[in-house]
């Protein structure tokens, strides 16, 4: 008898996963290429009347702050530390309206130009599909962080085409444990949300071939993981003392209106700050850049590098919704480019740019969300023979992390908590 309730009990929670997994899979699906595609045309279209950046954002966010208000009954998104709350207290739900609330808003900030992105959107709403799928009659309704761990692993498996990364960043970042239910559930909504990505959309992140890497770079490696762990730092400070200054000011108007001009005119001298600025990378790789504007094209690097924190951090202080996912991918990536391209011109090396521009995008996102295991084998799917740098991002992610840690000069404990800080969305 007890062992066909158990049996009954996980045939109850691989269904309930299986279905999560699905229905996540479609709305990371449908929210990464609905935003792609109007970010990329409402670019194309401001582009030929640039001061247009000094106002868009503005609509974007003053949208937010209507439909928050109008439809949503003014209930403000706090970002996955809603998800945390819900984890850790038993009484604590996510409603379901978090799931239109959070598309909604996602694709309005990144859209309108809000140098943020789409992933810490998609991962508390698919959160909340697990927490519908919980609290549903049945016998998986006692499997929360299961199934709300479900979610989220399926979000970013559709999000980044990779179901490892899926399943590591909801033990790494959402649950932080893993057992037996823990580990059935997100292996079946990962690989669900898998095959449905591989059915309708088999395009990496990057559109970028890596053909092989040198054991003469390391050491060059090892500096950019360094110089990732310090830039994490700089990001995490950023946005939880923008989002404290803001917080301050009472006036809704001037909230939005001062963040989203301020980040108006950043995009305005840097083009790509704009959204969540993937599109910068292909701008930033074509070839022989460096060689016919040496100069222009380091400073241009490094203004980037030290702008777009801060452009993420006012994105969020003025309402947006979304996270430091993507500026951390994007931020990483120009520090490697940057690196790879000032050794190669003043040290007469050898090294691969696209290399080095994927180990800065794992380092710093693993130093930002402190979860290496997730950023390692993202990064390896982000671009086609990506695990042939397996062994170097493995180097770039836990150096980085170590050197964050040591440079944020607190207890672990402190370390961890600031890093929670960060991830939270950052509208509450």
């Amino acid at each position: 008898m007890k062992k066909n309730v158990i049996r009954k009990s996980y045939y109850g929670l691989v269904s309930a996963a299986a279905i999560v997994g699905f229905l996540s899979a479609l709305l990371g699906f449908t929210l990464k290429r609905v935003t792609e595609y109007f970010e990329t045309a409402l670019f194309a279209h401001i582009k030929e009347w640039p001061w247009l950046f000094l106002v868009v954002l503005s609509v974007g966010i003053t949208l937010i702050y209507f439909i928050r208000t109008y439809l949503f009954r003014g209930k403000r998104n706090k970002g996955i530390v809603e998800i945390f709350h819900t984890l850790d207290h038993r009484k604590d739900e996510l409603p379901w309206y978090k799931i239109p609330s959070h598309y909604v808003n996602g694709f309005l900030t990144v859209v309108f130009g809000g140098s943020t992105g789409i992933e810490v959107s998609t991962v508390v709403a698919t959160a909340a599909i697990g927490a519908s799928a919980h609290r549903r009659k049945g016998i998986a309704n006692r499997y929360k962080t299961e199934l709300i761990g479900a979610g989220v692993a399926a979000g970013i498996t559709a999000l980044f085409g990779s179901p490892v990364a899926g399943f590591l960043f909801a033990v790494e970042v959402i649950s932080r444990k893993i057992n037996k239910t823990i580990g059935l559930s997100y292996g079946v909504a990962v690989l669900i949300a898998w095959g449905f990505v591989h059915l309708v959309d088999g395009e990496r992140l990057f559109d970028f071939r890596v053909a092989q890497w040198k054991m003469t770079a390391v050491p060059f490696m090892i500096v950019l993981s360094g110089l990732a762990g310090l830039l994490a730092v700089y990001f995490t400070k950023s946005v939880i003392y923008i989002k404290k200054r803001f917080a301050s000011i009472r006036n809704n108007v001037i909230r939005v209106n001062v963040g989203a001009v301020l980040v108006g005119i950043a995009v305005f001298f840097l083009p790509g700050i704009y959204g969540d600025s993937y599109h910068a990378i292909y701008e930033f790789m074509v070839p022989g850049l460096i060689t016919h504007h040496p100069w222009g094209f380091v400073i241009t690097l490094w203004c980037f590098i030290m702008i777009k924190p801060i452009a993420a951090s006012l994105t969020l202080g003025a309402g947006g919704d979304g996270g430091v996912f993507a500026p951390s991918l994007v931020t990483g990536a120009v520090l490697g480019i940057l690196v790879a391209v000032l050794s190669n011109y003043f040290f007469r090396t050898d090294l691969i740019v696209l290399n080095f521009a994927l180990i800065g995008a794992g380092a710093m996102l693993s130093a930002a969300i402190h979860a290496p295991l997730t950023a390692l084998f993202l990064t390896c799917a982000m671009a086609e023979g990506g695990y042939q740098l397996f062994i170097p991002v493995c180097i770039g992610v836990f150096v980085s992390k170590a050197i964050a840690k040591y440079l944020c000069n607190y207890t672990v404990y402190t370390y961890q908590r600031e890093q929670k800080r960060l991830l939270i969305d950052v509208n509450g």
